[in-house]
């Protein structure tokens, strides 16, 4: 299993979105909704941003994967995610979660926690965001008393424990986005540390790596591997741009551009992924 976990690996996801160009179908939110579809296009996906209710199910089932990002979740968009969840499920499209400020509100915590009885393949989110999810799925009521939003107090390395815990108990791969990224189905734990400080000055940078997951989910049947290739790819374009970047305004640009040219050369050479577990 470990051949999965390597630069090769990843850049042989990469050339296998680029030519299939996986129709990734997006719920997700208003602030991340441009730049997580210029994203995917960047990469070679293509992105669907279909969240009405009506909609959702029969989309759901003709997608090649589906993402689910709760950042500025409403209740229609709670009825949607409901339907495209289940919907996907049922078709055996793989779906990712982004528990966005899962800890900070009583309603997307209810919705994050309904959504988990649809069976994820995937969840992404901070450290923060996975405790809380963790320790809400777990039984508490209340969610542990850290993070601010969207915003993380804690480190990838101490939320790892809980995502093993939350692996082993959805079935889901879990991503815990940070200076270096730890991902784990609960047995095998990998490290991504590819990635730039600036990216953290540009919003919607983790939704936008949530829906590249979703894409790499659509031609890669290991999900850990996926998402672990994800983070590869989002990191490593993000660090590119950061050394021609004049701030996180240019950085975002930079950003898509380099998704764009993106080449097997540049992944091979420059991907920082590991597997410290297996």
């Amino acid at each position: 299993m470990t051949g999965l976990f390597t630069p090769d690996a990843v850049a042989t996801t990469l050339e296998r979105v680029r030519a299939a160009t996986p129709l990734v179908h997006n719920i997700t939110n208003i602030v991340a909704a441009n730049s997580t579809a210029n994203a995917l296009l960047a990469l070679g996906a293509s992105p669907a941003m279909v969240d009405a209710e009506e909609e959702v199910e029969p989309f759901a089932a003709i997608a090649a994967a589906l993402v689910v990002n709760i950042g500025t979740v409403t209740a229609p968009q709670a009825a949607a995610i409901a339907r495209a969840t289940r919907a996907a499920r049922a078709a055996g499209t793989p779906w990712i979660l982004d528990p966005v400020a899962v800890g900070a509100l009583a309603f997307r915590a209810r919705v994050a926690l309904d959504s988990l009885a649809h069976a994820p393949r995937a969840i992404r989110g901070n450290a923060s965001e996975i405790l809380a999810l963790a320790h809400l799925h777990g039984g508490n009521a209340a969610p542990p008393p850290a993070g601010r939003g969207v915003d993380s107090l804690e480190t990838a390395e101490q939320a790892l424990s809980a995502a093993r815990g939350l692996a082993r108990a959805t079935g889901a791969c879990v991503v815990i986005s940070g200076a270096t990224d730890h991902i784990t189905d609960g047995r095998r734990v990998a490290t991504v540390a590819n990635g730039h400080p600036m990216m953290t000055r540009v919003t919607g940078l983790g939704c936008t790596a949530t829906a590249l997951a979703g894409a790499c989910l659509a031609v890669e049947p290991d999900a850990m591997a996926a998402c672990a290739h994800a983070m590869v790819l989002i990191g490593l374009a993000g660090e590119r741009a950061a050394r021609h970047a004049a701030g996180p305004g240019s950085l975002q640009v930079g950003l898509l551009d380099q998704l764009h040219h993106l080449t097997r050369h540049a992944v091979t050479h420059e991907a920082r992924i590991a597997i410290i577990a297996d």
